[in-house]
């Protein structure tokens, strides 16, 4: 799934920004100073990248995030580290609000020529897969952020590096990898509108039969072409990726509703109940009932493999 590459131009006279939103991911504030802040158009709810590092946090909302080649629920809280043009796009359900710091230190950086920047340089590197971030240490990123916005000069560039410096020293196990591979995404795709197109046309029709014919018709592609270009940009076949947006609708209604689970399967794209259930069984470890008697609300994915160092 090819995405937009968006080109974020810093403040004048600041070396990052820090971005806001009260209600959704299209109108967002620039945040220059307490005094001062400017509406911008947000691009959190497109597919797209850009060179700029990201730190991301959800003070209210869910929906569905999408970060390199995973597909996860998320919620108020949420809180995700992004690597430089790491692919990402969250699909929110109703209204939300967070924040998001960005910026770009590329290697030939002057930062660089400080000797501690070494230990950010090797961080740096392994967000490359989106890292989240939970426990004490989302506790605190949480609570930095907004502090940005109350400072401005030399105190917001400090309190940016301390930001830093809690995410580059946080705990292995307040940390976890969101994508299974690596992504960086640096050349802009002639595909993009295309399968800007596609992408939406999955989200708003994944609960009915979807057929191939009707995808190459909104993409306006070749099979071929389709399913490189996909393949290539989410790390997932249309098959796999569409198979899981449905498994996380499913979820959400055995969490949320108490529809029967034939109908849940049915309402959510599975033609078989048999197969649902199978299918289930492989990505949960458990099936749909005991999923609802539980009340798990992890989502269908395994959890994120563990940061090591």
């Amino acid at each position: 799934m090819s995405a937009i590459r968006e080109r974020i131009p810093l403040p004048v006279g600041q070396s990052f920004r820090l971005l806001r939103w009260r209600k959704n991911l299209r109108d967002v504030e620039l945040v220059l100073s307490p005094q001062r802040s400017v509406s911008i158009v947000g691009e959190g709810e497109h597919w797209h990248y850009h060179e700029a590092f990201e730190l991301t946090f959800f003070e209210a909302g869910e929906g569905t995030r999408f970060v390199g080649d995973q597909i996860q629920p998320f919620q108020r809280g949420d809180l995700v580290l992004l690597g430089a043009n790491l692919p990402h796009y969250w699909h929110t359900r109703g209204q939300s609000s967070g924040w998001s710091v960005q910026w770009h230190l590329p290697p030939t950086h002057h930062f660089w020529a400080f000797p501690e920047a070494e230990m950010l340089g090797a961080y740096f590197k392994s967000a490359a897969r989106g890292i989240q971030f939970h426990g004490p240490t989302a506790e605190v990123l949480s609570a930095q952020l907004p502090q940005l916005a109350a400072t401005d000069g030399l105190d917001r560039l400090g309190l940016l590096l301390r930001l830093l410096a809690t995410a580059a020293t946080a705990p292995v196990r307040d940390q976890a990898f969101i994508s299974v591979n690596s992504f960086s995404l640096s050349v802009a795709s002639r595909h993009q509108t295309a399968m800007q197109a596609t992408i939406r046309f999955l989200l708003e029709n994944f609960r009915r039969e979807i057929r191939l014919r009707e995808i190459l018709a909104v993409s306006q592609m070749s099979k071929p072409t389709f399913s490189r270009q996909f393949k290539k940009h989410s790390g997932k076949t249309l098959g796999e990726f569409l198979q899981q947006i449905r498994l996380d609708a499913a979820c959400r209604e055995l969490t949320e509703t108490d529809h029967s689970v034939i109908d849940v399967a049915l309402g959510n794209g599975f033609s078989q109940v048999s197969f649902f259930n199978r299918v289930f069984r492989r990505a949960l470890r458990c099936n749909p009932s005991d999923y609802r008697r539980h009340g798990w609300r992890r989502g269908f994915t395994a959890p994120g493999a563990p940061i090591r160092r």
